[in-house]
């Protein structure tokens, strides 16, 4: 028999606990996102360490007046996982502050953060697939989401138009600040390029924020599906081109993409590339900006993050699409005719790939 009392066992009794209770991390962000409590405690930039009671004075009100005790709680299991700092001052009164990971959550002057990217995830809809995650193991013709829900997320969210909105939200907090660090960080795959077609652009914002850094970039295709680029605003030298990229992709010196292929299949994104190949003239490019697993697994948050994305797509999207291995893409972008493939890590998370024609 095994003998608890070493330290292996209770470690690991331990470990368990912890991974068993885990759903209180995600719930507890979204609670604090949908209080907004960063809002709350950065105040314009002061970051001044606030008490709970404090944070409820600034995003009141509500009838009861709330519970002080309740929110702290929340922020000191947050505050374990690094998204808030704890300051205990003389009193033993608990105040909070916001670390790196917290200010991410910040509404930005454009009215952008990671905010709705959480609260996108944590939708009833969504969460009512991850307790049939192990479905996808025993029967991947179908993935979870549809199964709960009835059809595929994408029609799903297509017929909803406040999900839709929520889901734009969402990718253009994350795309903003990814599109910042890759054009700020020396990338030049943009140069030579004058007509850029964005499949999957959503509302046009990385075509904004790539043309306003390289004006060579004169003219911009953002395509997406026809209800999608219905409703994005217009952008000075952008046409929004709605269709289907499983049928055609308009012509471009260059094609841009950032999270598509992650969400199919192999063969389906073997058949999107191929509509980009067509698309493209000889020397020209698809640019993909797609989350790429190491090679080997480990406890970096880069690498969970990367794995659990993993499992995201499984639950939600496509029980047979998945994050790919750099192999995996230069191997796809091959039997899509690409004879030419480099990856270059700029991003943590994001990993650019270019399929050269």
């Amino acid at each position: 028999m095994e003998d608890e009392t070493v330290e292996s066992r209770n470690q690991a009794r331990l470990k368990i606990l912890e991974l068993a209770n885990m759903i209180s991390v995600p719930m507890s962000l979204n609670a604090a996102v949908r209080l907004k409590v960063p809002d709350a405690i950065w105040s314009g930039g002061s970051n001044a360490p606030l008490s709970a009671a404090q944070i409820l004075t600034e995003i009141r009100p509500f009838p009861s007046g709330g519970d002080a005790e309740n929110l702290q709680r929340i922020l000191r299991m947050l505050a374990s996982y690094g998204v808030f700092e704890e300051h205990v001052v003389g009193t033993g009164e608990r105040r909070y502050s916001l670390t790196d990971v917290g200010r991410t959550l910040v509404t930005d002057a454009d009215g952008l953060s990671y905010a709705d990217y959480v609260l996108q995830h944590h939708q009833d809809e969504l969460v009512r697939a991850w307790p049939l995650v192990h479905e996808a193991v025993l029967d991947p013709m179908v993935e979870p989401f549809a199964r709960a829900n009835g059809e595929p997320a994408y029609s799903f969210y297509g017929k909803r138009p406040q999900m839709n909105k929520l889901m734009q939200s969402a990718m253009s907090g994350v795309s903003v600040p990814f599109m910042k660090a890759i054009l700020d960080g020396g990338y030049n795959g943009f140069a030579g390029v004058k007509r850029l077609v964005d499949v999957g652009g959503s509302a046009g914002d990385c075509l904004r924020m790539i043309m306003q850094k390289h004006p060579r970039v004169t003219e911009g295709i953002n395509f997406d599906l026809p209800e999608v680029v219905a409703k994005a605003a217009t952008i000075p030298g952008v046409t929004h081109v709605g269709g289907d990229m499983f049928q055609s992709i308009p012509f471009g010196d260059a094609i841009f993409m950032k999270w598509i292929l992650t969400t199919w299949t192999d063969d389906e994104c073997k058949l999107i590339m191929e509509n980009c190949f067509k698309a493209l003239p000889a020397g020209g490019k698809l640019i993909a900006s797609e989350p790429v697993l190491p090679k080997l697994s480990d406890d970096s948050n880069r690498t969970r993050a990367l794995l659990e994305g993993d499992i995201f797509v499984i639950t939600i999207y496509r029980a047979k699409g998945k994050h790919r291995t750099e192999e995996e893409f230069r191997q796809l972008g091959r039997s899509a005719g690409f004879p030419y493939f480099r990856a270059l890590y700029i991003d943590y998370f994001y990993t650019l790939l270019e399929f050269q024609k």
